[in-house]
């Protein structure tokens, strides 16, 4: 009887514990408890160009940064001496050995029916042709099929893909497979229509493949307007002959740095969230939009937090990482020589820092709706949507073991017109838009980073 009449008092104690302690961050609590800092930090990172006047000194001072290049290195010092100018902690360059793929002289000239220069770019990895270049008739096909049911055609020749944009990943593959397959057909060289929905005489180069056991023959990008052109006057009949020369080699391996700095967390450290984009780009260009505005973006969400005096509960480290462009080592060898740390999430930018809308998020149903009830701290400025699936190739090692992956989704309607040219310069960019990724980036690594449970897998 005693226990019973004890039963209303012991509700009364359980309710107060209750009421007194701290609510899970999680559901609308996520927003109610984080509303005054992320409007603090979109207001920093809204209130001036900072970001913008930062990724032009890093690209201007140094022009595009290929890996293996003087450029690249010479921008990672200088990342790193303004990191720790901005007091980040730990500051520093994890090695790493990258593909050094060098260009050298090119040009594709048509010969007959009339002579004119055709812009154009090699692609990376291709072989050179012999000195004096390589001389010889064009076919044009607009499919893999197509070139398949002509192979008796393609003998000798300089087999050109004219296949207009659909998607990135649908049309790329010509990039990549397309010197295998003219070489397997007999061709002497490969030319692609850039892989892009529109031109201005731009061609677009990136990477691409060659298989064991089949010729390596010349792989080169010619504009839209240039693959159309001969491609009409092949149906009239013409007989179109091109001379092509390219110098492009591989040159041995060589050192580069994944480049980072950090908060650190006050109570959990070794949990981190990372954050970044590549340093690297093509040969061309100012590599601006890809992805100097994606480290820079980071880099100042980053900053941003610290200035704020914002201490995060774990970790925010911001990365740059390097040779996403040719090859790739950045990402794995960051996840090998992090992977005794505990990710909570990993965020990347590689897709250019026009007006950012929110996050594509790859991770486990209880993570996905705690992310998107931080998404909705970033109402404010457009930038909460909150998609299933999302990453990139950076971030790709470490989501391959379990962490939590999320890309940064922005209005990429021009991404693709400047994507791998010479018109990648910082005029692309709006600087307010610039800020808007910032202030995106910043509000969600702060959450994450602070929230009292952590993200779960």
């Amino acid at each position: 009887m005693k226990i019973l009449s004890d039963i209303p008092q012991l509700i009364v104690v359980l309710a107060l514990a209750t009421a007194l302690s701290p609510a899970p961050a999680t559901g609308q609590a996520i927003a109610d408890r984080y509303r005054e800092s992320a409007n603090l930090i979109i207001d920093a990172a809204t209130a001036d160009h900072d970001a913008y006047s930062r990724l032009t000194e890093l690209v201007e001072r140094f022009g595009p940064r290929i890996a293996g290049s003087v450029a690249l290195e010479r921008a990672h010092d200088w990342i790193l001496d303004e990191m720790a100018r901005d007091g980040l902690d730990n500051p520093r360059g994890d090695p790493v050995m990258v593909p050094h793929w060098v260009r050298g002289d090119e040009s594709l000239r048509m010969i007959t029916p009339w002579p004119r220069d055709l812009p154009m770019l090699g692609l990376g990895g291709s072989v050179a042709t012999p000195p004096g270049g390589i001389r010889a008739e064009v076919l044009v096909v607009g499919s893999f099929e197509e070139l398949e049911r002509r192979a008796d055609e393609a003998s000798g020749r300089i087999v050109l893909f004219n296949v207009p944009f659909t998607t990135y990943g649908e049309t790329v593959q010509y990039r990549s497979n397309g010197a295998v397959a003219a070489a397997r057909a007999g061709a002497a060289a490969s030319l692609i229509r850039s892989v892009t929905p529109y031109s201005q005489q731009t061609p677009h180069t990136g990477n691409s493949r060659y298989e064991d056991g089949v010729p390596k023959i010349p792989h080169a990008a010619i504009t839209v307007e240039d693959a159309d052109l001969l491609q009409r006057m092949q149906e009239r009949g013409e007989r179109v002959e091109l001379l092509l020369r390219m110098e492009a080699h591989w040159q041995p391996d060589a050192p580069s740095r994944n480049v980072m700095a950090e908060i650190v967390g006050s109570e959990f450290p070794d949990e981190v969230i990372v954050l970044g984009g590549h340093t690297d780009s093509w040969d061309v260009g100012q590599g601006a939009m890809d992805d100097a505005g994606g480290v820079v973006a980071a880099w100042e969400a980053v900053r941003i937090i610290r200035e704020l005096g914002l201490r995060p509960r774990r970790t925010i480290r911001v990365v740059g990482w390097t040779s996403e462009e040719n090859g790739g080592p950045g990402g794995p060898s960051y996840a090998r020589d992090h992977a005794d740390e505990y990710h909570v999430l990993a965020m990347e930018s590689d897709g250019g820092v026009f007006r950012p809308t929110g996050f594509g998020f790859t991770g486990s149903d209880e993570a996905f709706a705690m992310i998107r009830e931080v998404g909705t701290l970033l109402d404010r400025i457009g930038a909460g949507a909150i998609q299933r699936g999302g990453g990139g190739a950076d971030i790709g090692p470490l989501m391959a073991t379990g962490v939590p992956g999320m890309g940064l989704n922005v209005d990429g309607t021009r991404y693709f017109w400047y994507h791998h040219t010479d018109a990648d310069t910082v005029d692309k960019l709006d600087p307010d838009e610039v800020a808007l990724c910032v202030a995106t980036m910043a509000v969600m690594a702060y959450v994450v980073a602070d929230m009292p449970e952590r993200l779960p897998r």
